[in-house]
């Protein structure tokens, strides 16, 4: 009986803390809720995804969206913080950029098939690069 009650009073704890995260959280959950409910709508209206991507980008940045997805990776025990600081270092944003400014010079000149390839390898070294990050301050 009494390790009933325990069990009752830790899977309460455990509502709780999920619904404390849920309210503090609750504008930008509803954000991305909406971005992405406007994402499968556009795609299944058959909307250029050109558009689809502008607009969801221009939307995710005037609502901070992309702020408060940061922020809740911030949140994951030991490893969230160290994710954050290397998702928020300009270096990075600036190495992917210019992979897409490479690929867009790539493809205008012919070389579509190899620029799947060299978006393979860019994408496999910034995830090396936030993995060895992690791993290099947590040792």
């Amino acid at each position: 009986m009494r390790q009933d009650r325990e069990t009752l009073k830790n899977i309460s704890k455990a509502i709780f803390s999920i619904w404390k995260f849920i309210y503090s959280f609750r504008k930008i959950i509803l954000v991305w809720l909406g971005i992405t409910i406007f994402v499968i709508i556009g795609i299944s209206l058959g909307l250029d995804k050109k558009v689809i991507t502008f607009m969801a980008i221009i939307f995710g940045l005037i609502s901070q969206a992309f702020i408060g997805l940061l922020n809740m990776i911030a949140l994951i025990p030991v490893v969230g913080p160290l994710v954050a600081k290397v998702l928020a270092l300009p270096f990075y944003w600036l190495l992917n950029a210019l992979g897409y400014f490479v690929s867009v010079i790539a493809i205008k000149k012919g070389y579509s098939r190899d620029v799947l390839n060299y978006r393979v390898l860019t994408i496999v070294f910034l995830v090396g690069l936030l993995v060895g990050f992690v791993i290099g301050k947590l040792i």
